[in-house]
C-alpha cells in the first residue's frame, strides 16, 4: 500500500489553489463568491484526478510489478490515465454546470476542463512514477548484489571441494572401460551417471536452460534413483511437448525430485510417487505423496530456498508451495521460450 497520506493532504489543496491563480490571479485575489466557486471546482477536479489516477497506479503496479516491466507499465498506465482523465473531466464539467451558476456545459468548457485536468494528472504521474521507479531500481540492485554474493559463496564451496569435477568425470570414463562389456546393468548405470555429471558441468554457469534439456537430465537422474530404490519410486513425467522450449533455471527439477526422496519414507509398503505436470498457465507442478520420515534432524530447506532465490532474480512470478495431509506440491513458473 502507498504511504502517501501527507502528500495527498497537502498536494490536493495546494494544486487546487495554484491552478486558478495561474489562470486568473486577479479573480482569485478578489476573495469573492466567484473565486470561491473557482477554487471549489478546481478542488473537485484535482481530487478526482489524483485519487482516480492513484487507483490506476496501484492496479498497474500489481499487474506489472517487476523492474523489467517498467516500459509496459508506463505505456498501459499512461493510456489508462488519459482515458480516465477525459471521461472524468467531461463528467465533472457536466455536474458542475448543473450545480454552479454561470458554468455551462459546452465544448469550450469541456476542452478547458480536460486541459486543466491534465496538469494535476501529469504532476501526480511524475511524482508517483519517479518514487516507484527508484524504489524498484534500488530493489533490483539489491537483488543483483545478493545474487552476486550467493554466486561467490557457491564458488567458495566449490573451491573447498576436495575432488576436481573434471578429474571425477574422467575417472568415470576410465571406470567404464574397466567394466566388463557383458555387465550391461553396470555399464548402463555408469553411462547415466556420466550424463548426469556432464549436465552439471555444462549448466553450472548458465542462468537458464530449456525444459527439454532439463527433462533429459531428470531422466538420467531418475535411472540412478530407480537403480537404488527399484519400483519403490515412480517418477511420472506429464509435461506436454508444447512446453519443451520454455526456460527454467538448471537443476531445478532435479533438486525438487531429490527433495521429495530425501524427506519421505520409501519402501515396498510405502512407494513414493513423484509427478511432474504442466498446466495451461505456464507453470510446472512437482508433487509427491507425503509419507514424512520420522527423524530428529530438522530440514534446512536450503535446496528449496536456493530455487526461490534464483526465481526472485529471474522473474516477478512467484513459486507456489502447496501442501495438505496427502500431497506436497511445488509450482514453478516457466520463463518464456527460446
Amino acid at each position: 500500500m502507498m504511504n502517501d497520506k501527507w502528500a495527498r493532504l497537502i498536494g490536493i489543496p495546494l494544486i487546487s489553489l495554484i491552478i486558478p491563480l495561474i489562470q486568473d490571479s486577479e479573480e482569485m485575489l478578489a476573495f469573492n463568491q466567484v473565486s470561491l466557486q473557482h477554487f471549489i471546482a478546481c478542488l473537485v477536479f484535482t481530487t478526482a484526478m489524483w485519487e482516480g489516477n492513484r487507483f490506476i497506479f496501484i492496479l498497474m503496479r500489481r499487474k506489472y510489478a517487476g523492474y523489467q516491466q517498467t516500459r509496459n507499465r508506463i505505456i498501459v498506465q499512461t493510456i489508462a490515465s488519459l482515458l480516465y482523465t477525459i471521461v472524468a473531466s467531461t463528467t465533472l464539467t457536466f455536474l458542475l454546470s448543473v450545480t454552479i451558476k454561470h458554468c455551462e456545459f459546452n465544448q469550450a468548457n469541456i476542452i478547458g476542463g480536460i486541459i486543466t485536468s491534465i496538469i494535476p494528472t501529469l504532476m501526480v504521474t511524475c511524482v508517483y512514477e519517479s518514487v516507484y521507479f527508484f524504489e524498484q531500481w534500488k530493489k533490483h540492485i539489491q537483488r543483483a548484489e545478493a545474487l552476486a554474493r550467493e554466486n561467490i559463496q557457491s564458488q567458495l564451496e566449490v573451491l573447498k571441494s576436495q575432488i576436481d569435477p573434471h578429474f571425477l568425470f574422467n575417472s568415470l570414463n576410465t571406470l567404464a572401460a574397466l567394466i566388463d562389456d557383458t555387465n550391461e546393468p553396470a555399464q548402463k548405470y555408469l553411462e547415466q551417471l556420466s550424463d548426469v555429471y556432464r549436465y552439471v558441468l555444462l549448466s553450472k554457469d548458465k542462468n537458464t536452460v530449456t525444459l527439454e534439456e532439463e527433462m533429459k537430465f531428470v531422466e538420467s537422474y531418475s535411472y540412478l534413483i530407480k537403480a537404488r530404490f527399484r519400483e519403490n519410486v515412480q517418477i511420472d513425467n506429464q509435461i506436454s511437448a508444447e512446453y519443451h522450449k520454455y526456460m527454467v533455471p538448471p537443476l531445478t527439477l532435479q533438486m525438487l525430485v531429490e527433495n521429495a526422496i530425501k524427506h519421505n519414507i520409501i519402501s515396498k509398503d510405502k512407494p513414493l510417487t513423484i509427478r511432474i505436470v504442466s498446466d495451461n498457465n505456464e507453470y510446472l507442478s512437482i508433487e509427491n505423496n507425503i509419507q514424512e520420515k520420522l527423524t530428529f534432524e530438522k530440514s534446512t530447506k536450503v535446496g528449496l530456498q536456493n530455487i526461490i532465490n534464483r526465481y526472485n532474480f529471474l522473474t516477478p512470478k512467484k513459486i507456489e508451495i502447496l501442501t495438505n495431509n496427502q500431497i506436497f506440491s511445488v509450482k514453478i513458473p516457466l520463463l518464456g521460450q527460446v
